[in-house]
């Protein structure tokens, strides 16, 4: 397949120098095209890349040659050849998540996203509108307003998307009566009115036939504008509003090729900047002004949302990258709880309480998202009691980051209000968010400094803080070895404490069960308090099963690096099995004891444990004395 070219512009054959220059000025518009199976995306799309002669040279002479074939002079051929995203998948054998084409006017460029219709693929089509300005809502003028127009309709609202054109396609299989098209716009009106979209165009097209694509059609008289390919060229998208707005720009990375020279490089996300301008640095909050706007073309006299620039500052301030750059009279706000819309993009459904990365802008933080408050059901949209949520799910949560970001609501900011998470264990983006506002707790509450630290009280136990998380299936003898060790530091005169995994059910995790959730719940609660005394300078012991490594590698983040020691006591299942000292394994097998690990419920051994332990090859004295001369070697 060859290159794109632009079959009928004369101007590249004439001065090749003009074009580029004329095509690098175009502005560009990002839209999305929605609608149910069959409504007619791919034809449409087909005709517009056709019509504006921004297709494959190969393709459009075996479209000539077949519309000759048929007779049709190029009016009526197939389109959908052109981007039929379910043929390539036949043909390849692949999944085609969202397929994006490219094309171009006299006066804009355009990326467009064709997403799948089903509702299965709602994350697809989250992923294609991320990014767009635009929506083209298509609807059968045969079917009116359906349920797949309602759900595509609030996603597109919800992923802020501010134009919506309402598309009602084949026309020609309606006559095309006025009376259908206005029925149709009315219903939609009254919908979309419901979810907030106060403002849509509607035109009446056939993309198969061409009518109102490119320009006004005869067979519609009683329409008077504007066809849909001008009404795209001149939307007002992006730009203007964004640079209205207070300046903003996330650090990409610090600039520093010599010692002369140091640079904070990023996007604009909104707002202008000129040099000279007081800004703040955030979270931190220090104050300074902008020296130069750097690029490789030169200095700028200033710059503004969209463009990519590096400042150079008046001080020596603390700035790296996931700071952002604001104005010093407007700055963002900094929080760590918050209220999102989460949409849930994994094949795995959320785990309330488990860690997640979460990157927002250049940030990026481990955050944990509590259970829905309620999930949407996007074809009703009904509020659902849930307490988790499935593959393309939709609810909104509270979640919180284990230091303060800087944000906005993602209403007023995509950049700095819309963020993923990604699993810490496969670095799969597992959901898509957008923030609403930060919780009153999150601003009402701040942390108390004290003149007394960690270092004073170890110091003045003379010892070292660590925490020895014991880890391994029941009946391994992560209790017996646990319990040896901390006698061994009590005739050694160290200040230490145990947390059994028993024990502390008995009070702290009372109110937990052992599903995997509360699971997670009860090791978080546990690092907590571990956290706490690690702090007053204690060797803190911990004896838990802790099945799920991404818990693990959560407790080991609360604390400094080096004062995490994971010990693997490592015990075949069979081996535990056949102890069975406390006669659970026999209820399990029995059915007797649901999500009991080993069985009906997974272990996830450690991968890279500072000490593992052989309990088939080594005695539990052993082993005690071999952790205290890690410990304390």
């Amino acid at each position: 397949m060859t290159d794109p070219v632009y079959v009928t512009d004369a101007l590249i054959a004439e001065d090749i120098d003009a074009y580029l220059a004329g095509h690098e000025k175009k502005s560009l518009l990002r839209f999305i095209t929605c609608g149910s199976v069959d409504d007619g995306k791919s034809t449409l799309i087909g005709r517009l890349l056709y019509d504006s002669k921004m297709i494959f040279e190969d393709q459009l002479a075996a479209l000539e040659a077949d519309s000759k074939r048929v007779g049709t002079q190029g009016q009526e051929i197939d389109f959908a050849l052109l981007v039929d995203g379910l043929a390539a998948e036949r043909e390849q054998g692949i999944t085609i998540d969202v397929a994006y084409r490219f094309f171009t006017t006299e006066k804009r460029k355009f990326i467009v996203a064709d997403t799948p219709g089903h509702e299965q693929y709602t994350r697809n089509m989250v992923t294609g509108a991320s990014t767009a300005d635009l929506a083209v809502i298509l609807i059968d003028a045969r079917k009116g307003v359906l349920t797949q127009t309602r759900r595509h309709s609030f996603l597109a609202h919800l992923i802020g998307i501010k134009h919506i054109i309402l598309a009602v396609n084949k026309m020609d299989l309606v006559d095309y009566d006025k009376a259908v098209f206005d029925r149709i716009t009315l219903a939609y009106r009254a919908f979309a009115s419901e979810i907030g979209i106060t403002n849509f165009t509607a035109i009446p097209i056939s993309g198969f036939k061409g009518d109102n694509i490119t320009a006004l059609s005869d067979n519609t008289p009683w329409f008077k504008g504007p066809a849909l390919i001008e009404h795209l060229e001149n939307v007002e998208v992006g730009s203007a509003a964004d640079e209205a707005k207070p300046f903003r720009l996330p650090v990409q990375w610090v600039n520093r090729p010599n010692l002369d020279f140091r640079g904070f490089s990023g996007q604009l996300a909104s707002g202008r900047v000129r040099p000279g301008d007081a800004v703040r640095i955030l979270p931190s909050g220090k104050t300074t002004t902008v020296d130069r706007i750097v690029t490789l073309d030169g200095d700028l006299d200033q710059a503004v949302a969209g463009q990519s620039v590096t400042l150079t500052l008046a001080d020596e301030v603390d700035c790296s990258r996931g700071d952002v750059i604001a104005a010093a009279d407007a700055p963002p706000e900094a929080a760590d709880q918050f209220e999102a819309t989460l949409v849930w993009m994994a094949d795995e459904a959320m785990i309330a309480g488990r860690a997640y990365w979460l990157k927002l802008a250049t940030q990026s933080v481990s955050a944990t998202v509590q259970a829905p408050k309620y999930e949407i059901n996007v074809n009703t949209l009904d509020h659902l009691a849930a307490k988790t949520l499935e593959l393309n799910g939709i609810g909104v949560v509270e979640l919180s980051t284990d230091k303060p970001i800087t944000f906005e609501a993602y209403a007023d900011n995509r950049t700095l209000g819309g963020f993923i998470l990604i699993d810490k264990l496969t670095n799969a983006t597992v959901a898509a968010g957008m923030l609403h506002f930060s919780l009153r707790r999150a601003q009402n509450v701040h942390w108390q400094a004290t003149d007394i630290d960690r270092d004073m009280r170890a110091n003045l136990k003379n010892q070292r803080p660590a925490l020895l998380w014991f880890t391994g299936l029941s009946g391994s003898g992560k209790s017996t070895i646990a319990n040896l060790v901390e006698k061994k530091l009590h005739r050694m005169n160290r200040h230490s404490f145990l947390l059994d995994g028993d024990n502390v059910r008995h009070g702290l995790n009372r109110d937990l069960g052992f599903t995997e959730a509360d699971r997670i719940e009860n090791i978080r609660r546990v690092g907590e308090v571990a956290k706490l005394m690690s702090d007053a300078g204690l060797i803190v012991i911990t004896a838990f099963i802790s099945p799920f490594r991404a818990e693990r590698e959560m407790v080991r983040g609360m604390l400094p690096e080096g004062e995490f020691l994971e010990i693997f006591i490592d015990t075949p299942l069979a081996e535990a099995e056949k102890r069975d000292v406390k006669g659970l394994y026999k209820k399990a097998r029995a059915g007797q004891l649901k999500n009991f690990t080993g069985i009906d419920s997974p272990y996830e051994a450690p991968e890279n444990p500072e000490i593992r332990i052989d309990t088939t090859a080594m005695t539990p004295e052993e082993a005690a004395d071999l952790i205290i001369d890690r410990l304390l070697g």
